[in-house]
């Protein structure tokens, strides 16, 4: 199927087709799970949170159109297509209108499915390569992007001067959406490997028995369904920048690993002992300071030396409060130019509460509230029942809610789990791992919530 292999899984309470469909794929290289029913399926895929799932529309317990509702809440990115013996097109749509990739009905042939999945793989890759284009094209402004007149943004933005010509490695530090990857952008785009590939790594994002597959890229038959050989992120970086995000998350026994690496300047990949030149300069950033985690045995103190040539720390928004107004006008004209609405501003109660409150959040929750602001305005002004409601009663503001204003279940949801997510963070310090047990979740499905709630660093 033309390279397309990953980690699947497959829900179908039909026997018979059920493994039927496992032995095919499997013979094609695919890594395959299967589960009899909705229920079971769920609970295999936040486990191993696969690539693509296959789901039948109807079952005992939970149906399909569940499972692809629940899937796309945990990691919307997974492709999801849905099969049944009771396909109409109001099903079709429906499923496509909750983001299944592919809708067919049975009976069909193994031929027919690989078919499927081989056009679904080859757009998903187009996609893929669009999205990281679009992404280094944005990138290229990201100097502008960085907003601030205060004291502490204009010795960001002259750090950032200085460090972009050397090629010196870099640690950014700085609280949750601080602005690290912003910094880390600009960094790259306006030094002399501008032209050359700015690659960005979310280590807390990889599995522990990704990282180095994905790093350092492997031979075919390196492990099962390594059927062709992949670059890394390392040699798709070389000449260029390496982002490493929350380089803190990376285990011990990687960091290791990583030093000699860094040390070397050559790779290795998996299946492989042919040693390979990289030449890339390393932006590391991470939200908790790492001399702290040397001090708890979590970060290598060699390591640290190493990516810590020049150092760029971020202060909070809630140190540098003259910002706030200057963000708050630049993201009020970005959300009302996208959504074509007239606002002229905000009422002297946002800018009150903007000032009372104390951002835990920093920059990207600000950009948050103001979007939500922009969604439900229907005034000239943005006032205090457009935003969130934590908002809501600061400085001795108003806190009804206007009447007919019902928060919806889902929406109660997702607020629910953003608080946990926040307090779990703020309890371990920012580190992603802790907080994922705390949560009882793994490290990536909590990943993908920050991602999906806009908590994720920027």
């Amino acid at each position: 199927m033309s390279g397309c292999v990953g980690r699947v899984l497959v829900i179908e309470d039909e026997p018979l087709l059920r493994i039927s469909i496992r032995d095919a794929l499997q013979k094609e290289g695919w890594t395959v799970d299967i589960a009899e029913d909705g229920a079971q399926g769920i609970a295999l895929f936040e486990r191993f949170l696969h690539e693509f799932v296959l789901t039948d529309l109807v079952m005992p317990r939970i149906g399909g159109m569940e499972v692809l509702r629940r899937i796309k809440l945990i990691q919307p990115a997974t492709t999801v297509v849905i099969i049944t013996a009771h396909g109409t097109v109001e099903k079709a749509v429906e499923a496509m209108r909750e983001g299944a990739v592919d809708f067919f009905t049975k009976p069909f042939s193994m031929a027919q499915l690989f078919v499927r999945l081989s056009n679904i793989c080859s757009f998903r890759r187009l996609s893929e390569q669009n999205v990281q284009l679009q992404e280094q094209l944005e990138a290229k402004n990201s100097f502008s992007n960085i907003i601030g007149r205060s004291k502490p943004m204009q010795e960001v933005f002259e750090l950032i001067r200085v460090i972009a010509d050397s090629d010196a490695s870099v640690l950014i530090q700085g609280e949750s959406g601080t602005g690290k990857e912003l910094v880390a952008s600009a960094i790259h785009y306006n030094s002399p490997r501008r032209a050359r590939p700015y690659i960005r790594v979310s280590c807390a994002s990889l599995p522990e028995s990704l990282i180095e597959s994905e790093l350092f890229g492997y031979e075919r038959g390196a492990f099962t369904g390594a059927t062709e050989r992949r670059i890394g992120r390392f040699e798709a970086a070389s000449g260029g920048t390496l982002f490493l995000d929350e380089i803190g998350e990376l285990p011990l026994t990687f960091q290791i690993k990583l030093l000699r690496v860094l040390q070397e300047h050559q790779i290795e990949r998996l299946g492989s002992n042919k040693a390979i030149d990289v030449d890339v300069r390393i932006v590391a950033a991470s939200l908790r300071p790492l001399e702290e985690e040397i001090a708890e045995g979590q970060f290598r103190q060699d390591l640290f030396f190493r990516i810590n040539t020049a150092t760029i720390q971020l202060a909070p928004l809630r140190e540098r409060k003259e910002d706030i107004s200057l963000l708050a006008q630049v993201f009020m004209r970005e959300f009302a130019d996208k959504r074509g609405k007239d606002v002229e501003g905000f009422s002297d109660e946002v800018m009150e509460a903007f000032d009372a409150y104390d951002w835990p959040g920093n920059v990207r929750e600000l950009r948050n509230a103001v979007e939500r602001a922009l969604l439900f305005c229907r005034s000239p002004q943005v006032t205090i029942a457009d935003l969130p409601t934590n908002f809501h009663g600061l400085k001795g503001l108003r806190t009804e809610r206007p009447v007919g204003d019902v928060v919806k279940l889902h929406e109660a949801v997702v607020r629910a789990e953003i608080n946990a997510i926040r307090d779990a963070l703020a309890a371990t310090g920012g580190r992603r791992t802790k907080a994922a047990d705390l949560l009882g979740v793994s490290r990536k499905t909590l990943w993908e919530k920050t991602k999906t709630y806009g908590l994720e660093d920027r």
